[in-house]
C-alpha cells in the first residue's frame, strides 16, 4: 500500500535571533539586502533541517551533507555516492545499458530523505540527473523594524605566526559581528507532484507521510538544535502549516511580507494580513487544516487564523 504524501502545503517558519548571527556572509557579517534589510538564505534553514534529521533520525540517509574521507578531506560527489550505496552500477552490454545505470542511481538517490524533500543535481560521469524538490523554501527576511548590526573584538590565546618579531607579546585579534535582534520569516511550499514523474520511473513512493512528519519536526526544532558560538541566541520561534485538500489547485502568496513583528515590549508577531488571506471563502474552502506551532510562554501572537489548531513548538 502506497504511503505517498499527496497534499500541497504552504506556510512559514519564523526564526528569532538575539545578539546572534543566524547567517553570515563571507565577511562574517549578517547578510543584508541593498536597502539594509537583514536576511538569511534558504540554504541555512535547509542545513539546520538536514543536521537535525542526521542527528535524530539515524536510519535516514542524508546525501547533500558534508562528510570527511579517511584523509579527513571533504568527500566529492562520487565519493559521497559510494559512501551511501557502494560502487556505481556497472554498465552492461545492450542498447538500454546506460538507462539501467541511470535508473539504478536514481532509485538509490531517492532513498535519501533530503533528496526526496529538497531535490538536487547529481552530475557524475555515470549519470546526470536533476531532481525537482517537493519542498521549496525562500530566503528568510527580518521582519523586525530594527536591524542593528554591531561588532566586537575578540582575542586569541595565540601569537600571530606571521609576526616576525621575536619579542612580540601580542596575541591575534579578531572581530565578530552580531545582529541585536531579528525575526526572520521563511516562506515555504510543498508540492509532492514535483517529484512524481521521476519517482514513478523507479517505482518509488516519492515523498511519504513519514518524510513530512520528520520535516515538520525539523522545521520546528532544527535551528534551536544547531547551537554554535556564532548562532547562540538563534532559535525556532514559530511554524505555520497550511495543508490544502488533496485535489486543491490553490496557490497562496508568500507570507514573508504579510507577517509583521512589532517593536513593543513583547515583540508581538502580527498575523493580520495572513489571516485576511486565509479567511477568503475561495481560500478557506480549499484548506484541509491549519496548524500553528509556537511557545506560548515566550511568544506573543495576535490575529492568528481563526481555524488554526495551536500546538506548543516542542
Amino acid at each position: 500500500m502506497s504511503n505517498s504524501f499527496k497534499n500541497r502545503v504552504f506556510g512559514c517558519a519564523i526564526i528569532k535571533s538575539i545578539n546572534s548571527n543566524y547567517n553570515a556572509d563571507f565577511s562574517h557579517q549578517p547578510r543584508t539586502l541593498p536597502d539594509g534589510t537583514v536576511y538569511a538564505t534558504d540554504k541555512t534553514f535547509k542545513y539546520s533541517i538536514r543536521n537535525y534529521i542526521s542527528k535524530n533520525f539515524g536510519s535516514e540517509k542524508i546525501f547533500y551533507f558534508k562528510s570527511l574521507n579517511e584523509e579527513m578531506q571533504p568527500r566529492d560527489l562520487d565519493q559521497t555516492y559510494t559512501k551511501h550505496f557502494g560502487d556505481f552500477p556497472k554498465k552492461e552490454a545492450g542498447k538500454d545499458a546506460a538507462l539501467k545505470v541511470r535508473k539504478t542511481i536514481l532509485k538509490n538517490l531517492l532513498e535519501c530523505i533530503d533528496i526526496r524533500l529538497f531535490g538536487g543535481t547529481f552530475a557524475s560521469k555515470d549519470a546526470n540527473i536533476s531532481l525537482h524538490g517537493s519542498v521549496q523554501i525562500t530566503h528568510g527576511v527580518n521582519r523586525f523594524p530594527e536591524g542593528i548590526i554591531y561588532s566586537e573584538q575578540i582575542s586569541s590565546p595565540f601569537r600571530n605566526s606571521n609576526d616576525k618579531s621575536t619579542d612580540s607579546m601580542q596575541t591575534t585579534l579578531g572581530t565578530q559581528f552580531k545582529l541585536r535582534e531579528g525575526h526572520y520569516v521563511h516562506h515555504f511550499s510543498i508540492n509532492p507532484r514535483n517529484l512524481e514523474d521521476l519517482a514513478s520511473k523507479v517505482y518509488s513512493n516519492g515523498v511519504t507521510s513519514e518524510d513530512i512528519s520528520i520535516l515538520k519536526e525539523a522545521m520546528r526544532s532544527g535551528v534551536s538544535f544547531y547551537d554554535s558560538s556564532a548562532k547562540a541566541g538563534t532559535e525556532n520561534e514559530l511554524l505555520l502549516w497550511i495543508q490544502l485538500k488533496e485535489d486543491s489547485k490553490l496557490v497562496l502568496p508568500s507570507f514573508v511580507e504579510l507577517v509583521s513583528v512589532n517593536n513593543d515590549n513583547n515583540r508581538t508577531i502580527d498575523f493580520t494580513k495572513v489571516s485576511a488571506v486565509l479567511a477568503k471563502e475561495s481560500v478557506k474552502s480549499q484548506i484541509e487544516k491549519i496548524e500553528l506551532y509556537y511557545d506560548s510562554a515566550v511568544t506573543t501572537l495576535i490575529n492568528a487564523p481563526a481555524d488554526a489548531t495551536v500546538f506548543e513548538l516542542n
